[in-house]
């Protein structure tokens, strides 16, 4: 029996509307490829403006995602590829064409590629977690496993934010520069456990002190941006050292 064309492609076919996730990652892969053009040219403080609009897109995609119900494994692989690029690559590239360039000697370049191989590694075991949690009908961990990369390439911009905010030449000591992105890297493939926004829980009737507290940081950053990325940071790091000596008490308990 002959079978309608029409009818077939209609079948093949897909929803524009779950389209959108991907097209959302596909804006945030753009940002981090004309993030390294940026790089290329000297114009630092725009390639870092694109590195944070890519860390935004990486929420805003898996969000539409879930609302629009289209998740898929296809949109979870480019979002890792993505994310591989925009938070292991680039700021790599970025650290070391602003602090590391001019001293090869120190072996800048080596600890790039530790820092990307490092964020590889932890997006993979991510992968892998999130496949065998679906697989056995898991729901996700409350808490990530060792940094995230989106938190990752903030902490490994650091050394550009102080040179913004201070105007501190950084690449007069590309040495420490060099193993701050290691010990980056290092953090990102660990196994220790680090916040996760999934492990929050706020009361309703004290919501309204969050929403205070969302305001006060914004305008925070509205008025000294460079610094309330380096606070950030700091406070980040500062969780993070919590979290090791909090995972070493356990394991001499």
């Amino acid at each position: 029996m002959a079978q309608d064309p029409k009818r077939d492609s209609d079948s093949d076919s897909l929803p524009f509307i779950t389209l959108a996730p991907n097209m959302i990652t596909t804006i945030g892969l753009c940002s981090g490829l004309t993030a390294i053009r940026f790089i290329m040219s000297g114009n630092y403080g725009l390639a870092v403006a694109l590195i944070l609009f890519s860390i935004v897109i990486d929420g805003l995609d898996g969000l539409v995602a879930r609302r629009l119900k289209a998740t898929s494994e296809f949109g979870a692989q480019l979002d890792s590829l993505s994310d591989f690029l925009n938070f292991g690559v680039v700021p790599g590239l970025l650290v070391y064409k602003y602090a590391l360039l001019e001293a090869p000697h120190t072996g800048g370049w080596v600890f790039v590629l530790a820092y990307s191989v490092c964020c590889c590694m932890r997006l993979a075991r991510f992968n892998v977690a999130q496949s065998q949690a679906a697989a056995n009908g898991l729901s996700p961990a409350k808490h990530f496993t060792g940094v995230p990369a989106p938190a990752g390439a903030l902490m490994a911009l650091l050394p550009v934010f102080i040179g913004f905010e201070t105007g501190i030449a950084v690449s007069n000591y590309p040495l420490a520069v060099g193993l701050y992105l290691g010990t980056v890297g290092a953090l990102m493939a660990s196994r220790i456990p680090t916040f996760s926004p999934k492990s929050l829980r706020i009361a309703r009737d004290k919501s309204i002190w969050l929403l205070i507290a969302i305001a006060m940081v914004t305008g925070f950053m509205l008025t000294n941006f460079w610094m309330s990325m380096i606070v950030f940071v700091a406070a980040y790091s500062a969780s993070i050292l919590y979290s090791i000596i909090k995972s070493l008490r356990n394991r001499g308990a």
